[in-house]
């Protein structure tokens, strides 16, 4: 796991104070294409447990699983008791119990592509459902997306990741569905969206970007200068796109 993928933990306070949670929509959207009760869930990359509440509090047994101590440590404050948590990668998982959804909330991306789908078919019970959900916050306005970004442009060209294969944003299907359409694990490869509008305060907006890898990696005196700079050219009052891009597929029975 790259040291980009593990520098949420020095955050994770502010990880869970300024990045918004998940709907009730997303847990129908998965429910509803399981086409039968999800009883047990593995999380991959939990963070502090956004999503892990979603699915936790309406009845699936979660088990969450986070490489970092810290965000563990935040999401235990946060989430039902009964939640089963555990310090490990997905890379450092062993096949045993197997679940009925195996799910990663903007963290897939951070997981080795090296036998990624043979693995996560191994954490599935035939026919159990795999769902990967994220995208990017933005501001709603051009103007003040293509001002943020000005801003920005002397410390980041860029504060988003890129698609792990390759994949141009104006193809249909876009990652991690490429890879999972040409996984002999799994099949019945959808994408939805979940449209999302949210409203912050400039503060909490770069509250927000302070928990985003593209920014932590940067050294100290950059990432203030970068920050000072961005909140100079928000209105008080940001308007936000958060829509959340979900891919779901069904582990393929057993030959």
């Amino acid at each position: 796991m790259s040291s980009r993928a593990l520098s949420f933990g020095t955050m994770a306070e502010a990880y869970e104070r300024f990045r918004p949670g998940y709907p009730a929509e997303l847990f129908d959207m998965v429910t509803a294409y399981a086409t039968r009760p999800v009883r047990t869930a593995l999380e991959i990359g939990a963070g502090t447990g956004k999503a892990t509440r979603l699915f936790a509090r309406r009845g699936v047994t979660v088990t969450a699983t986070e490489p970092d101590e810290a965000m563990l440590a935040e999401l235990r404050k946060h989430v039902p008791s009964d939640v089963r948590t555990v310090r490990a990668a997905f890379e450092d998982l062993r096949p045993g119990e197997r679940y009925g959804l195996v799910y990663a909330a903007a963290a897939l991306h951070w997981t080795n592509p090296e036998d990624r789908w043979p693995r996560m078919a191994a954490l599935l019970e035939p026919g159990g459902v795999f769902a990967s959900f994220g995208g990017p916050t933005r501001p709603a306005d051009p103007a003040v997306e293509e001002a943020v970004r000005a801003a920005r442009s002397p410390f980041l060209s860029s504060d988003e990741i890129p698609s792990p294969d390759g994949t141009p944003p104006e193809h249909d299907m876009q990652w991690p569905g490429t890879e999972l359409q040409r996984s002999e694990w799994f099949a019945d490869v959808r994408q939805a969206v979940v449209e999302r509008r949210l409203t912050m305060s400039a503060h909490d907006y770069v509250g927000y970007l302070s928990t985003v890898s593209a920014y932590l990696m940067l050294p100290v005196l950059e990432q203030e200068l970068v920050f000072d700079r961005i909140t100079r050219v928000l209105p008080a009052t940001v308007e936000i796109t958060a829509d959340i891009t979900i891919h779901l597929a069904r582990r393929r029975h057993e030959r």
